[in-house]
């Protein structure tokens, strides 16, 4: 498997974004994967086709390096979920003192998938923008999560894969300054108008920091993190 080649986990929310040109500054061939899994906030899917027309824009590397994207129908996760992300229901924490948000096993059959396609088009790395650090209490984004994942599908496909999380001890001020550090102020810009991260997928408000409902868990912390990113602007967390 080539080590210049990656697949990127990217969904066209705000963490997806900046993790995808994260790889492309990293990579020489950069490939994208995305999922529709009946998710409630379905236009991410629209979004996500926009930031991949217009990010070439943005930089020759990127135009260079940008491959070919795979949309993966699972459909079938969002049947069996019974949750506030596949359906109409109220969001909140659940008795097991999780969000109803959480999907259950959610980012682990994202990787399983990903690994497949990795598999075929001999991409070595796998970029997520998963985070432990200013998330939704969601299991399986933490790193231990990941690091067991990579384990697991090394030795299921007998090929040594390496999944990059380079969002994992970074909040959201810290994300909304590694876009900047990476693309200037256009890639910011990009980020605050077409990536979406609102649960409930309204994109008839534009606040600052970009569209959303303004009220919902996802909302609340990417505006918090905004705010601490004006304050702060030039903390992008760990090294680039």
């Amino acid at each position: 498997m080539s080590d210049s080649r990656a697949l990127v986990l990217f969904s066209g929310g705000q963490d997806s974004t900046v993790a995808l040109s994260w790889a492309l500054e990293r990579f020489e061939a950069v490939e994208t994967i995305g999922f529709d899994y009946g998710q409630r906030h379905r236009v991410e899917l629209d979004c996500r086709l926009t930031i991949r027309d217009r990010l070439p824009a943005l930089s020759p590397i990127y135009a260079t390096r940008l491959g070919p994207d795979h949309l993966v129908d699972l459909t079938a996760l969002g049947a069996i979920s019974e949750t506030a992300l596949t359906r109409d229901s109220e969001i909140a924490f659940a008795r097991t003192g999780l969000p109803t948000t959480f999907v259950p096993g959610r980012n682990l059959i994202f990787l399983s998938f990903a690994a497949a396609v990795a598999y075929r088009r001999d991409c070595r790395h796998i970029v997520l923008g998963v985070c432990e650090t200013d998330y939704s209490g969601y299991p399986d984004c933490r790193d231990d999560t990941i690091k067991a994942m990579q384990v697991s599908l090394s030795l299921g496909l007998d090929r040594r894969l390496v999944l990059h999380t380079p969002l994992m001890w970074r909040d959201k001020a810290q994300t909304f300054a590694l876009a900047r550090a990476l693309g200037g102020e256009p890639l910011l810009d990009l980020v605050i108008e077409d990536s979406h991260s609102c649960y409930l997928g309204d994109r008839t408000a534009r606040h600052g920091w970009g569209y959303g409902c303004g009220h919902c868990p996802a909302c609340e912390l990417r505006a918090k993190g905004f705010a601490a990113f004006l304050t702060a602007p030039d903390d992008t967390g760990p090294d680039l």
